[in-house]
């Protein structure tokens, strides 16, 4: 008998020459998301007849694939009384209207001041599933970009959510205020993004690279103005940067985006907003779906604004 989260499975002919990351998640990711296994391959918890390898490893067919699962690590996180802008909240989860200012998860250099920080000082229990340093995060947002986040209370309702993401079937809409006047109503976006081999800390797009991931994103137009274009993005994959990446692309990067775009005369942040976000509630089994209003910085902007 296997003992508990430990499984051992045998590489067939249909999975000869897969990601070894790939095959894993193949087996695993109905109950844990490709991060984290990702992450336990990393990490040394999987091997392949007993040998560490990498994630990209093609595994062959008789090969065994060894996945353990080990217990949880105690978040040591420090619980902050930040005041949270809670849209909904139930037993499985919360929506959370995030400002502009606030960074979703602790990292190197900002272990305060979060989203997290915050969630725990709210809630008595978080999913475990993102790691110890992200409790409860599903999908994120990046610190400058203002609006709806979903966040997980249980490990079940994070893995029915990651599916949702996974699947493309969650809804996300975002409000963005661009550069230039954009020509067309309405258009998709098409364009594989990758991590910038000269600098780590940007994503472009590649049409060349393997490790390039396919990223798709919908525009309309809501209004024109005489040197910029407010547009509605509906997201139809989730990459990183993927809204400012695409528009950039096209020639109308969002306003005040320095990494992607310029600097826009005194904005503090990209002008980019999570509008709306949607999906099947891990318990009631229905679709919900929920909207917040444009934060002032990006009010003031439009009102300032010449048609």
């Amino acid at each position: 008998m296997e003992k508990k989260g430990f499984s051992r499975v045998e590489v067939t002919e249909a999975d000869n020459g897969t990601r070894l990351d790939k095959f894993v998640t193949g087996k695993m990711g109905d109950k844990y998301s490709r991060v984290f296994l990702q992450r336990l391959i990393t990490d040394g918890h999987i091997l392949v007849d007993g040998i560490h390898r990498k994630n990209h490893y093609d595994v062959t067919s008789g090969e065994y694939i060894e996945i353990n699962i080990p217990p949880a690590k105690r978040c040591h996180i420090k619980a902050e009384k930040i005041p949270l802008n809670i849209v909904y909240e139930d037993s499985s989860v919360l929506v959370v209207n995030k400002t502009p200012d606030m960074v979703v998860h602790p990292a190197p250099g900002n272990h305060s001041g979060t989203l997290v920080n915050a969630l725990l000082a709210h809630c008595k229990k978080l999913s475990g599933i993102g790691g110890v340093m992200k409790p409860g995060i599903v999908h994120r947002l990046d610190k400058g970009t203002s609006g709806l986040l979903v966040v997980a209370k249980t490990d079940q309702a994070h893995r029915f959510l990651a599916r949702q993401f996974k699947d493309k079937t969650a809804r996300r809409v975002y409000i963005a205020i661009v550069k230039g006047v954009v020509q067309f109503d309405s258009g998709v976006i098409d364009a594989p993004i990758g991590r910038d081999r000269r600098d780590r800390m940007k994503m472009v797009i590649d049409f060349e690279s393997e490790k390039a991931r396919a990223a798709n994103t919908s525009y309309r137009v809501i209004r024109r103005f005489a040197d910029s274009t407010m547009i509605e993005l509906t997201l139809g994959t989730g990459r990183t940067h993927q809204v400012r990446i695409h528009m950039a692309y096209i020639g109308h990067p969002v306003l005040g985006d320095v990494k992607y775009g310029t600097r826009s005369g005194d904005l503090a942040r990209p002008m980019l907003h999570a509008k709306t976000i949607g999906f099947i509630h891990p318990k009631k089994k229905k679709f919900i779906e929920f909207t917040s209003e444009l934060p002032k910085d990006m009010k003031r902007l439009i009102a300032s604004k010449k048609v």
